[in-house]
């Protein structure tokens, strides 16, 4: 049995950002056994970075089981390392001294993250991977949809 076979629950994620900043989305796949989930929302004014991990946290808000291991399969570096490496949790020690961005959103993450038993897998993104693929088309379909979501924290942040 492989590491991920033992993930019964395996979560694909990604976002866009037409422009950086611009137009954005997010979409996530959660797949347990032969159920599946899709979810995407898309913001009018956002980055991608911010799409890449809300994909991750709206997926881990979106469950009701906390008992169950998973698996985040991401084409992100920046979400990646920042968790695997345990950047974010050095932010939050500091308080995100230097300006580091998306404090808003890294410490939803941080939070959400105590209650799960999270294996974070990067894949790489616009390959032969259906699942990222897919999540891929959600979440820039999100991004050009004309019902678009505010990022309030963005825009209160960058005005």
């Amino acid at each position: 049995m492989t590491e991920i076979q033992s993930h019964p629950l395996h979560i694909y994620t990604d976002g866009s950002s037409r422009g950086n900043p611009g137009p954005g989305g997010y979409g996530a796949l959660l797949i347990w056994g032969n159920k599946t989930k899709e979810l995407s929302a898309g913001y009018r004014l956002t980055t991608n970075n911010r799409m890449e991990l809300l994909a991750v946290i709206m997926a881990l808000e979106s469950l009701t089981r906390r008992d169950i291991p998973l698996t985040i399969f991401t084409d992100s570096q920046y979400v990646v390392n920042s968790i695997e490496k345990k950047w974010v949790n050095n932010w939050v020690k500091t308080n995100f001294k230097g300006g580091k961005k998306n404090k808003d959103l890294w410490l939803r993450y941080f939070e959400l993250s105590k209650h799960f038993s999270i294996q974070l897998k990067w894949v790489k993104g616009h390959a032969n991977n259906p699942f990222n693929n897919r999540c891929d088309e959600l979440a820039t379909q999100a991004a050009d949809s004309k019902q678009l979501l505010i990022d309030e924290a963005y825009e209160a942040e960058n005005k």
